[in-house]
This record gives structure tokens, sequence and C-alpha cells, in this order.
């Protein structure tokens, strides 16, 4: 087969193998969309699933139905410890452009404007010197006495109201995309609530889409005891078969070339319906055919290389982020769970490892910082990445 037209390789296609099956979610946001265009009450939402389960892409599909829908979108990946203003910023920034093309009022965009610049200026340090100030890239001036208090929580309920009020002059809304959202700062993560919290007050056309870690929800519960009043939370998981199938046929069918039906069997058993791997070992598996159709065989023999690939890229990328400690305790974790994607009680690593709880205690604690691993609930833990148990027993150090 063709290596030039493979359509698993990364951005071919015109459909991502990862959004096969996620037609309910993608109904259910085009309900919200109309729900909040038209003045009604609606909650924001939350995805939340393994990593390699197409959150990601997902969220992208999600931002291009809102523009499609003449909304103003924007999209934020939040990184540890790193200040919310700034990116925030710059996603408000051009969903207000978004909205900018519509509304007839430049004097009121730009007053929305000077507001957003406002608040991205409180992100530098009190007392830092002009040339060290982020400058976020607004040509109008800086608004005085909204959202510049630099309380991110009353500075934040204050931001999205005004530009919740744009949207509506046009008669539609805004989203704010957040990926990685569980690696928000907790006082960051609180004045998103309150915000949500005051939006959904006022029945403003503004909603936040979040994804994130299993763990998510707990987050975002421990920071307002409100918050699941707040979101709709959807659990993103593996394809199940059909749909696995059809995140492999729909592609090598656009290409004109076919797959035997061992060779569907082969590449769930491989992929075990994640779309992330579906794409993996279908790329690999297509590069290897020598002939129409991929066969069992051909996934077979490039099985390996794709193997290969996601140990370097999608494992070992993120198993070298840990400490020699760390790691001791993911091959644990392993060990007793055998390799399978399967959760384990912190009291066993301990006993497995003759250790106290304790003194393993910042180890873990670390590891879902990381985002490596998550507490699905109390006592227990789990790998974040899919098959990383079966990775680490397959290592040899």
């Amino acid at each position: 087969m063709d290596p030039v037209r493979n359509p698993f390789a990364p951005g071919a296609g015109q459909r991502p193998p990862e959004l096969a099956g996620r037609d309910k979610e993608l109904s259910a946001f085009e309900v919200v969309l109309e729900r909040v265009a038209r003045g009604r009450p609606e909650r924001s939402l939350v995805l939340t699933g393994l990593r390699g389960v197409g959150k990601t892409v997902l969220l992208g599909e999600l931002r291009s139905m809102a523009v499609r829908r003449g909304w103003g979108a924007g999209k934020v990946e939040a990184r540890p410890d790193a200040d919310l203003r700034r990116p925030l910023s710059a996603a408000l920034h051009r969903a207000i452009r978004d909205l900018a093309v519509r509304h007839r009022a430049p004097d009121r965009v730009e007053a929305i404007l000077g507001v957003l610049k406002a608040f991205a200026l409180r992100a530098a340090p009190d007392g830092a010197k002009l040339r060290e100030r982020w400058q976020p890239g607004i040509d109008v001036p800086a608004a005085r006495g909204r959202a510049d208090s630099g309380d991110i929580e009353i500075d934040l309920v204050e931001l999205f109201t005004d530009v919740a009020e744009l949207a509506q002059d046009v008669g539609t809304g805004v989203a704010l995309l957040i990926d990685e959202m569980q690696d928000l700062r907790p006082d960051d993560i609180s004045a998103l609530c309150a915000a949500c919290h005051e939006l959904s007050q006022l029945g403003a056309p503004l909603v936040v889409v979040g994804a994130g870690l299993p763990h998510l929800p707990a987050v975002l519960s421990a920071s307002k005891s409100y918050s699941e009043r707040l979101f709709r939370y959807v659990r993103i998981d593996r394809l199940s078969r059909e749909d696995a199938d059809r995140a492999v046929l729909a592609p090598v069918e656009r290409e004109e070339a076919g797959i035997t039906e061992e060779a569907l069997d082969a590449l769930f058993d491989a992929s075990g319906g994640y779309p992330y791997f579906i794409q993996a070992y279908g790329k690999a598996a297509w590069d290897a055919a020598p002939v129409d159709p991929i066969s069992a065989v051909d996934v077979s023999v490039a099985a390996p290389e794709a193997d290969a690939e996601l140990a370097v890229g999608f494992f070992g990328s993120r198993y070298e982020r840990a400490t020699p400690a760390e790691r001791e305790y993911l091959r644990s974790m392993a060990e007793l769970t055998d390799g399978k994607d399967a959760g384990v009680n912190t009291a066993q690593v301990a006993d497995h490892l003759g250790r106290k709880p304790s003194s393993l205690s910042p180890a873990r604690d670390s590891l879902i910082k990381k985002g490596l691993v998550y507490s699905a609930e109390r006592g227990q833990i789990a790998f974040t990445v899919p098959h990383f148990g079966r990775f680490l027993l397959g290592r040899e150090d």
C-alpha cells in the first residue's frame, strides 16, 4: 500500500479515527448550543477519560461546531502550575474576534477588548518592571475598574459576564474549551467554578467545555462544593467493536482500499479499542501491506513497529518524566495488576514494596500531579495511560 496515501497518518483524512463512536456527544453539544443561543439555562460540559481516548480531538470538533454556528470560541491547554490569565486571555481574544465580524458597534467590541486587556495585564506580578510585563497584543487601551482587581475569582466573573453580553448582542454565544483541565491551579479552578455559577444564574450565553483525566470531577468538587450542579460530566471511553471497525474502515474505504475481517479482528485485539492505538496500529498495517486488501498477516508483521513507536512516543515520553522512586511505584502497580488496565489499592503497593504507606505518599502524589496515575476513589490508584502496565512489564531496565 502507498505510504504517501496512508489515511492513518497524523492529520490525514477528513474525519480522524478518534471521532468514530462520538456521535452521541456531538449531538448533545448541538443541543447545548441551541439551548444557550435561545437564552435557556444549560450546564457547562466536562469530558473525562484516560489518555488516548480522543478527548482533545473531540474538543477540537466541538470548537468547530460552535464556530460554524456563529459563536465565538477559544481554546486553552492548561499546564501544571501555570498562570491561567495569559492563555485564557488569548483564547477569549480569539472568541471576541469571532464575534466582532458580526457585531455592528465597533465601540462596543473595543470596550470589551479593553476589559480583556485589563484582565490580561494583571498576569504580571506586582512590582514587575515595564520590560518584564507581558503584553497581550490587544490594540486598545486597557479599561480601569473592571476585571483588573488582581483577584482571579472577581476578575473572571466580571470578564465572563462582559464577554457573554457581547455574544448576546449578536444572538449567539461563546464557547471556552479547556484541555487538561485537571492541571489548573486550585485558585484558578475555584475562580472558574464561581464564574460558571454566576453565568448560570444570569442565563448568560457562555459555556465552558473542559476535558481532563478521570479524577477531574473530584478536583472540581474539592474546589467548590456546588460544582456538580455546574457541569454535565461525560465519560469518554474506548470504542465498541462496531465503532472501532468503523474507525478503521472509513479511512481505508476513502482511499478505495480494503481490509479483511481477520485483519479487523487483529487490529481490535492489538488496540483494545483505544482510538490512539487504532491509529498507530492502523498506520503501521497500511505501510506493511504489500497488496490490497490489508490482511491479518500484515497486522501481525506491523505490530512490532507500532509497539516500538508507542514505546518511545506514547509510553516512553511519560515514563522518562518519572523519578527513580516514582518508577519503582509504577512498576509495582504493573506487577500487582499483571499489566492489566485495572486499579490497585495503595496499601497493596506499600506491601509489595515492603514500605510504609506514608513513605510512598510523596511519590504517589507526584505521579498524580504529573498525570501518570489517578485516584478514582480513596485508597485506589490506576494508570492514566491504557496498556501502560503492559509496557512496564515488557521493559528491560
